[in-house]
């Protein structure tokens, strides 16, 4: 057995709503050049390039912005990142199994679509509370630390007040729309196809309840998660990032880059977004998995005997 033994008894709400969240922050932090990189990559088009930088790949981008903005520009945004990550994946993750339960009435094997209900629903009450942590995230990932660009914010709380003053409560929760779409998708991908690979490996005695396992079912989550959220995170990280005025809707910012930009351009940024997800899933899974069972293991031995 590599890593901590499973529990004999079911974790509680709470030890799973801590350990995602925590888990998620390590992932976040292990991933987050990735997911600046893909940012930048998906928002190249819709403006002006600053003279003489142009991003190209996934690790050209990286090289790009530590040559002309220092190595610190990679984790521009973080501080909101992980703001987000644990106010939504403890909801989204967290809440999973119970919300599961509650539409089968804590029935074992649940289908395929009770599954995806769950995992829409729990994604969609994530964002619709983490929302203003998401703007800000990519306002901070989008803008460039060059001497003559001028920057958008300087600091993660002044970024929430200027938002807020600016564009008003409708601005901390711009893209929602495409955001809960984004991450309805992502979250019934990602879980239940994590939960269905873990489910298959272990039914077929491929490997056990450990750590291969959870990486392999979570590499296999990363990949199709990528394949189907892509287009839709496209928009959103376009839409979230546009000044006032710039697209009437997150629809007509669908419409504007397939008029002006051709198809290809909903899978801008589609390497980054698949080594993001892909190592950001293993991370987070094996990480989640893991300090549940710590947690558990912890609770076990404080109790009386």
């Amino acid at each position: 057995m590599v890593g901590f033994k499973p529990s004999d008894v079911p974790p509680p709400l709470g030890v799973k709503m801590a350990s995602a969240g925590a888990a998620a922050c390590i992932a976040d932090i292990v991933t987050f050049p990735l997911d600046t990189a893909k940012v930048r990559l998906q928002i190249q088009g819709e403006k002006q390039a600053v003279e003489g930088i142009r991003y190209r790949g996934v690790f050209g981008t990286i090289s790009t912005m530590v040559r002309t903005e220092g190595p610190r520009s990679l984790y521009n945004g973080l501080v909101a990142g992980l703001q987000r990550q644990l106010c939504f994946a403890s909801i989204r993750i967290g809440l999973y199994d119970n919300v599961k339960n509650f539409y089968t009435g804590s029935k074992e094997n649940p289908g395929v679509l009770i599954r995806i209900l769950a995992g829409c629903t729990t994604g969609a009450m994530a964002v619709s509370f983490a929302q203003p942590t998401d703007v800000v995230k990519v306002r901070f990932q989008a803008q460039m630390n060059l001497n003559g660009v001028a920057r958008r914010y300087n600091g993660t709380m002044q970024a929430y007040r200027q938002i807020f003053l600016n564009e008003g409560l409708r601005g901390l929760w711009k893209g929602t729309l495409p955001n809960i779409t984004r991450n309805a998708l992502v979250n019934c991908t990602e879980l239940v196809t994590y939960d269905l690979i873990k489910e298959a490996i272990l039914r077929h005695n491929l490997l056990t309840d450990n750590l291969p396992c959870h990486f392999v079912s979570a590499f296999g989550a990363g990949f199709v998660t990528t394949v189907i959220a892509s287009p839709v995170d496209v928009v959103k990280t376009r839409y979230m990032n546009s000044p006032p005025g710039q697209y009437r809707s997150a629809i007509n910012c669908a419409w504007t880059m397939l008029t002006k930009e051709g198809p290809t351009a909903f899978y801008k940024g589609f390497m980054p977004s698949f080594l993001r997800l892909g190592s950001w899933n293993v991370v987070m899974f094996v990480s989640f998995e893991q300090i549940k069972r710590a947690m558990m293991a912890s609770r076990r031995m404080e109790a009386p005997n």
